[in-house]
């Protein structure tokens, strides 16, 4: 029954999505395509990050990106760069079943033209790999394009990335977002992770002790990975996992113990609980479900308050830089009820477009139950979404997990 709020409006995103592999060049590939040498450049080669590069050793590569030029443009001022993307990148866009990808092949297909004035002028911002064991926010150099593979939260305060940083979003995400492909890995769903997420609203005091706890972890782990360049992301949560469940240390695990610091890192995260805890206001020894029952509470009351006209921003310089208040009427009790049925699909009346529905459904839930399926249309059942769902994995197109549960 959470729904989005209006503090979160417009400030998350996921990353490029380049429809074209010859946009991704080396450092040494772009020197010789003119980067530091021909004035300009340097806007449209840029430092280049994917979900790999987070969870585990990054690649160091850059991207080209010409999102503002026209092909002219591109071709008079970059002219190495431009033959270049016509060798690299237009012989596979000419295959691209989609037209405007094909007429604009110069550019990403995705470039996010909504996410772009958002992390300009930023020195930094929080990004999130969108599918990956271990639920993790780290900063990101404002200068550095994120990947699609990446969803990225353009906020600056490392007081938020301690809020993203802890067990009650880490509770809330893997909740809401569900699990995707072979290893059944958490997703970070924009819509239902981060834009419905009801953030603490801390005093000063409180955001003194956050800011400080973010910063110190986004900095343990870069310098460890830095000291020792093969340690991964994954590898360190693997062993603070076990850590936590009180299993023995030994062999690689040791090894990754003693090069990442998982005591420490571990300490880290202990702190951020309960100083988050603080701020919201709540116990620090709450269990998963009482936090996620808070937090939807949590949600409504915002919700409510909204709809009223107070929002609580989390980047009111850029969300709200006039100071305005939200209109009466601008939103409505409609928005905040558990029930959007006016946005749900209409259950489809023959079997073949059923079958094709539910499968849509459970590849954007990841895992769910055919209850939770038969949520997604109107006039849907359970018990006619469940047939479906066996079809589909008698077909190789689903497969069923723990607690009647079916996976994409």
């Amino acid at each position: 029954g959470a729904v989005p709020l209006k503090a979160n409006e417009g400030i998350c995103s996921p990353g490029m999505k380049l429809h074209g592999a010859g946009f991704i060049v080396t450092p040494a590939e772009a020197r010789a395509l003119g980067l530091g040498t021909v004035p300009g450049l340097e806007h449209h080669i840029r430092e280049y990050r994917n979900g790999r590069d987070l969870t585990a050793t990054p690649r160091g590569v850059m991207v080209i990106d010409l999102f503002g030029l026209s092909e002219a443009e591109v071709r008079s001022r970059f002219p190495a760069v431009y033959q270049h993307i016509l060798d690299k990148v237009k012989p596979e866009r000419d295959q691209n079943n989609r037209d405007t990808y094909k007429r604009n092949w110069w550019i990403h297909g995705e470039p996010r033209k909504d996410l772009r004035p958002v992390i300009e002028g930023l020195p930094r911002y929080i990004a999130t790999v969108e599918t990956t064991k271990h639920r993790t926010c780290q900063f990101l150099s404002g200068a550095t394009l994120p990947d699609n593979m990446l969803i990225a939260i353009a906020v600056d305060d490392a007081a938020a990335l301690s809020v993203l940083s802890s067990r009650i979003h880490v509770a809330w995400a893997l909740t809401a977002g569900g699990r995707l492909g072979f290893g059944n890995d958490p997703r970070y769903n924009k819509s239902k992770c981060f834009d419905p997420f009801p953030f603490p609203d801390p005093t000063e005091a409180q955001k003194a002790r956050l800011r400080p706890l973010g910063e110190q972890l986004d900095a343990h782990r870069k310098a460890q990975q830095k000291a020792h360049p093969k340690l991964t992301l994954t590898a360190m949560y693997n062993v603070l996992e076990k850590l936590r469940a009180g299993e023995r240390i030994e062999g690689k695990d040791r090894e990754t113990y003693d090069q990442g610091l998982i005591g420490i890192l571990r300490d880290l995260h202990d702190q951020i609980d309960a100083a988050v805890a603080e701020a919201y206001g709540w116990p620090d020894d709450l269990t998963d479900d009482e936090i996620l029952h808070r937090l939807v509470d949590l949600n409504r009351e915002r919700a409510t308050e909204e709809a009223r006209g107070l929002v609580r921003w989390l980047r009111p310089d850029y969300q709200n830089p006039a100071g305005r208040t939200v209109a009466k009427g601008e939103q409505t009790a409609m928005d905040i009820g558990p029930a959007e049925t006016a946005t749900k699909a209409p259950w489809p009346k023959t079997l073949p477009e059923q079958i094709a529905a539910v499968r849509g459904a459970l590849s954007d839930l990841g895992t769910a139950t055919p209850e939770q399926v038969a949520r997604q249309f109107q006039r849907a059942r359970a018990g006619s979404v469940q047939p479906l769902l066996e079809s589909l994995t008698a077909l190789g197109q689903a497969r069923l997990v723990e607690g009647g549960r079916f996976a994409a």
